[in-house]
């Protein structure tokens, strides 16, 4: 099969290549899936470039998300997932094999039915930013009529936030930067739009609520937001954070502050939160498609010979919306 892969960390271009690589059997509980699509991630570019740990493989296929048709399934799954469009998530962590590759083999339950109506961009735009932002956004009740402030409104987990927020029956404000992410953030949906620089967020938010505040908060940069997200958080609010900028942040919270607002702090890491909970995500992300509200915008989609310059696009930020790579 053809592929991307590396075999040491470091710049895109000095360590992608790509290739044909032999084909995977599915093992006991596994399917294979001949990927059509391959999302990337912030994560992916982190492995490779190794911003955490160092190489865990000796040859890695890179891309945690990605959509496609199972072709061939293990001992244990029904022979008649074979012929089905399915979603992958985390199809690379704890595992040398992605899905930047025509093929990919998973664990059954990582491979979700996609409708006849998603297309399979869209498919390889779920993954980790859906399951993500549902584990930001729900892990403390339901969201019907509650008032959400989302930080990063034209990422890709910003994006997936905002439309599972409105699906949810929330009201959703969101922070940006510039005229083009602002009206990224208004096609998905979002009821208030604030420029990060150049606006009051926290006063314009406190205004829209009538000074209620918000009772959630999705972050992408808690440090440098945490003043702006106090000032603006509900009594008993939720602030929820899932990225850092580098691998030995560390924050500073004024206590007392924090303690008279009642606030709970949650941090994501999707990969470290159980089979179970990502199942009731899976479940509720198709929900949200099958209702029809989840259209990602999709950046940039190149070809699988021209990973690279995906890889690069993603590093550079130059890119607003998902980045995808087609087999």
């Amino acid at each position: 099969m053809k592929a991307a892969y590396y075999e040491a960390q470091g710049r895109a271009r000095d360590v992608l290549k790509v290739g044909e690589l032999p084909t995977p059997e599915p093992g006991p509980d596994e399917v294979r899936v001949r990927i059509h699509v391959s999302g990337l991630n912030p994560t992916d570019i982190k492995a490779r470039t190794g911003f955490s740990s160092e190489m865990p493989y000796p040859l890695i296929i890179p891309h945690q998300d990605g959509s496609g048709v199972i072709d061939a399934v293990g001992k244990n799954v029904p022979s008649d997932r074979v012929g089905e469009r399915v979603w992958v998530y985390e199809a690379q962590h704890g595992r040398a094999a992605g899905t930047a590759a025509e093929f990919v083999v998973v664990p059954s339950y990582q491979a979700v039915h996609l409708p006849d109506t998603t297309s399979f961009e869209v498919g390889a735009s779920l993954g980790i930013p859906a399951l993500t932002a549902h584990r930001c956004l729900f892990s403390d009740g339901n969201l019907k009529g509650r008032r959400v402030l989302i930080h990063g409104g034209a990422g890709v987990v910003g994006t997936a936030a905002i439309l599972l927020a409105k699906w949810a029956g929330a009201w959703v404000s969101t922070t940006v930067m510039g005229a083009e992410q602002a009206a990224v953030a208004e096609e998905n949906g979002a009821d208030l739009v604030l420029d990060r620089k150049s606006e009051d967020v926290a006063g314009i938010v406190l205004e829209a609520t009538e000074r209620h505040g918000v009772d959630h908060i999705v972050d992408v940069a808690l440090k440098p937001n945490l003043d702006i997200n106090l000032a603006c958080l509900a009594q008993g609010g939720v602030i929820s954070a899932y990225a850092t900028a580098n691998a030995t942040d560390e924050l500073s919270i004024p206590l007392l502050k924090a303690m008279m607002h009642g606030c709970v702090f949650r941090f994501v890491y999707i990969y470290n939160t159980s089979d179970e909970l990502k199942q009731d995500a899976a479940a509720d992300i198709i929900s949200c498609l099958d209702a029809g509200h989840y259209s990602p915008k999709i950046g940039l989609n190149m070809p699988l010979q021209h990973v690279a310059d995906a890889h690069e696009a993603l590093e550079s930020s130059r890119v607003i919306g998902k980045v995808l790579v087609h087999m």
